[in-house]
């Protein structure tokens, strides 16, 4: 189970990293397993000792996805559901949600001709890929591409999205697609590699 700490930052993470995932394998055990190395970095982040120098924790994609298939549901946004996530190195991290329109157009829309909330709805899969730049305890998305079913989005159009989804007490507007923001449990940087990212703390 996930500790709460880390729970906003993981549905951040969730929302704002869409894009196709590869073939990847899922398993309970991998979710599992995630699951430790989540309680271990909190577990480290918690520690007042810091003299043990620096902690390394690696995530794979296939633990990340096993663990969005068997645990992820409870924690993620009404009509957000199959989330996925490639990592795809040197930074770079895409992912596909389905999402369900339908909410967000019943609040966005203005009914006019050249809104596009007027004519969108439905459950649909939708798609980003960017940047994940991480320093000194903070993060940040820079977004590269995003398209809703294959149609490319603007960015105002996906930041309305976002920010649907993320709205939480902390955060009634939601948050910003380029705000940053501070790292959880100490967490220093996030080293994106293909196929796997590293936690430093």
């Amino acid at each position: 189970m996930v500790v709460p700490s880390l729970r906003s930052t993981l549905i951040l993470l969730i929302v704002i990293a869409f894009a196709p995932l590869q073939a990847a394998s899922v398993s309970k055990q991998q979710a599992d397993l995630f699951s430790k190395k989540v309680a271990l970095v909190q577990r480290q982040g918690d520690a007042s000792d810091r003299a043990a120098g620096t902690h390394r924790t690696s995530f794979s994609e296939d633990e990340v996805n096993s663990w969005f298939t068997y645990e992820a549901q409870p924690l993620l946004p009404s009509g957000l559901s199959q989330p996925k996530v490639t990592i795809v190195g040197d930074g770079r991290v895409a992912g596909q949600a389905i999402v369900d329109l339908d909410a967000v157009a019943k609040q966005r829309a203005s009914g006019g001709t050249l809104d596009p909330w007027s004519y969108l709805g439905g459950r649909v899969p939708v798609n980003v890929i960017g940047i994940l730049h991480t320093r000194d305890g903070m993060a940040r998305f820079e977004l590269q591409n995003a398209d809703i079913a294959g149609v490319p989005v603007p960015k105002p159009l996906l930041q309305q999205l976002l920010s649907h989804y993320s709205r939480s007490p902390e955060h009634p507007d939601g948050v910003s697609l380029d705000g940053a923001f501070k790292l959880p449990a100490k967490i220093r940087q996030i080293e994106v590699g293909q196929g796997q990212a590293v936690i430093i703390q």
